[in-house]
Order: C-alpha cells, then sequence, then structure tokens
C-alpha cells in the first residue's frame, strides 16, 4: 500500500497563504486520497422479472398501440402476411395429432390436440409479427386514452385482417401440398366440419371468448420482461382456447382453407361467412373485454 504524503493532500487556504483546516481536518483529506486510489468502478446491472404495475400496463399498451397506428401500411401488410403463415404450424400440429386421435368427441382426445395447439401461436407472437387478435386490444387503447381517432384504428384492422388472411391462404396451399408427408388430410377435414357445424349465433360467442383470451394473453405479455414468461402467458391461453374448442378467426382460417384445398366436402360458400363471422366475434371479445374495461378500471382508480 503506498504511503500519502502530505504533499499529495489538497490544501485549502486563505487569500494570505494560511491553512483553513485542523490537522484531523487534514488526515480525513489524506483518507479520501487514499480511497480515491483504491476505488474500483462497478456496473450493476438488474435483472427485473417482477410484474409490472396495471398503470405501466397500461402506458406500455398505449404506446405499442401507437407504434402500430402510426406504422407504413405496407409493413404492417407485410407483417401481418408473415403472421398468416407462421399460424399455419399450429393448424398443421392440431391436424397431424387429430388425424392420429381421430375425432375430437373424446375429452382426453380434446386435450392432446389442446396441447399442440399454441405451438404455432408461440411462434407467430414471439416472432413480433402483426396477428389481429393480440393486436385488436392493443390498437384500441390509444383510441380509448384519446390520442388517436377511431379511422386509424379500424383502418390498421382492415390492412392486418387482409395480411393474415391472405398470408394464411398461402400457407394453407403450402400445407396442402405438402400432405403426402405430413399425412393430415384426415384431421384438417375433421377439424373444418367442427367449425361448420354450429350456428352462427353459437360461433359467434365462441369467437368473443377466444378473442377476450388473445387479448388478455396480449396484456399479461406486456406485464413481465422474461421470455419464458411470455411463453408461459402464451401457452396459457391459446391451451385454454384449443381445449374448449373456441374460435380463432385467423387459425380458422387456415383450418377452413387447408381443408377446401384437400376435400371436397368444403365449399368456399361454407367458410365465408363462418370467417366473418369469427372476425367479428374476436374483435368483439378483445377490444370490449379486455381494452375497455382495462383501460377504464385503470383510469378510474388514478382519478
Amino acid at each position: 500500500m503506498n504511503e500519502i504524503n502530505d504533499d499529495e493532500v489538497p490544501k485549502i487556504v486563505s487569500a494570505d497563504g494560511e491553512p483553513l483546516f485542523e490537522e484531523h481536518t487534514a488526515e480525513r483529506s489524506k483518507e479520501r486520497v487514499k480511497e480515491s486510489g483504491e476505488y474500483v468502478p462497478v456496473i450493476i446491472k438488474r435483472t427485473d422479472e417482477t410484474l409490472r404495475h396495471p398503470d405501466d400496463i397500461l402506458e406500455k399498451a398505449i404506446e405499442e398501440g401507437l407504434e402500430q397506428l402510426v406504422r407504413p401500411g405496407l409493413s404492417l401488410f407485410l407483417s401481418a402476411i408473415a403472421a398468416g403463415m407462421i399460424i399455419c404450424f399450429t393448424v398443421m400440429a392440431v391436424g397431424v395429432m387429430t388425424t392420429i386421435v381421430g375425432d375430437l368427441d373424446s375429452g382426453f382426445n380434446r386435450i392432446l390436440v389442446a396441447l399442440v395447439y399454441p405451438l404455432g401461436f408461440i411462434l407467430c407472437i414471439l416472432s413480433g409479427t402483426q396477428l389481429f387478435t393480440e393486436h385488436t386490444a392493443t390498437a384500441f387503447y390509444p383510441i380509448l386514452d384519446k390520442r388517436a381517432n377511431l379511422t386509424v384504428m379500424l383502418k390498421l384492422w382492415a390492412i392486418v385482417i387482409s395480411g393474415n388472411l391472405f398470408g394464411g391462404l398461402i400457407s394453407a396451399g403450402l400445407l396442402s401440398a405438402a400432405d403426402d408427408v405430413i399425412h393430415a388430410a384426415d384431421g384438417y377435414l375433421v377439424i373444418a366440419q367442427h367449425m361448420l357445424a354450429y350456428e352462427y349465433s353459437t360461433l359467434l360467442v365462441s369467437a368473443i371468448l377466444a378473442g377476450w383470451l388473445m387479448a388478455l394473453g396480449a396484456w399479461t405479455i406486456l406485464s413481465t420482461s422474461s421470455t419464458a414468461s411470455q411463453i408461459l402467458c402464451i401457452y396459457i391461453v391459446t391451451f385454454v382456447i384449443g381445449v374448449g374448442g373456441l374460435h380463432h378467426s385467423i387459425a380458422g382460417s387456415v383450418e377452413l382453407f387447408v381443408a377446401l384445398f384437400t376435400s371436397n366436402a368444403i365449399a368456399v360458400s361454407d367458410i365465408a361467412v363462418t370467417i366473418v363471422v369469427i372476425l367479428l366475434g374476436n374483435a368483439f371479445g378483445g377490444s370490449v373485454f379486455v381494452a375497455l374495461l382495462n383501460h377504464g378500471h385503470i383510469r378510474a382508480l388514478n382519478k
């Protein structure tokens, strides 16, 4: 350890050159010089995996919604196409599992199918692409907070839905072309018939529940910064959708498209209205049961 000389200690003197400190002050100055020489800078990085406060989640959701609302239309459309294509891996997994189990009447079979249902959603959402049901509520928060107008949000919805359906049509064609390898045509037909077997009123309620769950999943994803937690959030909500047999507009559209391509038992006229009804239900469930209620109770809490 180097000794500190008196000459190394900063001197505080008056205008006449008289010392302005006492002996104990000089000793403390020596200690400070010594401490400065021994100081090693350390950067502490905090890993915060705690849940965010609802206020913070809402602000984050509004920021993300605003980012999407001002995003160029072409960028949105291409991202939406990518999401519609990626979601085909959920359809493929469900089709293969349904082909294996044979039907969806057994409770155990439904659980097996639901176990693989989240896989494409995890890939799609974590990739950052634009999936309509995930961004239904997110785009609505800035409207509720009076930071954007309804027309801009409806334009975003139209672009994302169009891109998702176009991407879904492409991916359905790819699944159909690869079915000699995948061997899931029987499963696709079972799933499509399951979707088309219901009255439109029942289908609408089912889609509202699915949209509610998907928007709730997007909200819980914003509540944590941990990727593992985000994957768990996605898995939980999509597993519940799968095990309940609820109707998701984009994944359901791909299921109908691929059944149309691989079977003569499905017609275009059968699927068009079904897709529209499910889209309306998903939009209502996400925007009302999640966006409107979450924004309302958080803003009311802060008044």
